[in-house]
């Protein structure tokens, strides 16, 4: 009985919650247009982010589609 009553007593911490990206850094308003910065996915159609390092490439965190850019891969 008394277990269950420091159960309830017990103080629930809330949970930190994730920032969600900001629209505006995918997009650039040029000559009266929106244009999206990024590519999109061939496969999901979701917008794909720019990587640099190890090499150059395009990849999509959804669906996991890669697209590499340049001729050759150095290993």
């Amino acid at each position: 009985m008394q277990e269950l009553k420091k159960r309830k007593e017990e103080v629930k911490v809330a949970k930190e919650q994730k920032v969600k990206a900001i629209v505006r850094t995918y997009y650039i308003i040029e000559g009266g247009k929106i244009k999206l910065k990024n590519k999109k996915c061939s496969k999901c159609g979701s917008i794909m982010a720019h990587h640099m390092k190890p090499y150059e490439r395009w990849a999509c965190g959804k669906c996991g589609y890669t697209e590499f850019i340049g001729g050759s891969k150095k290993r």
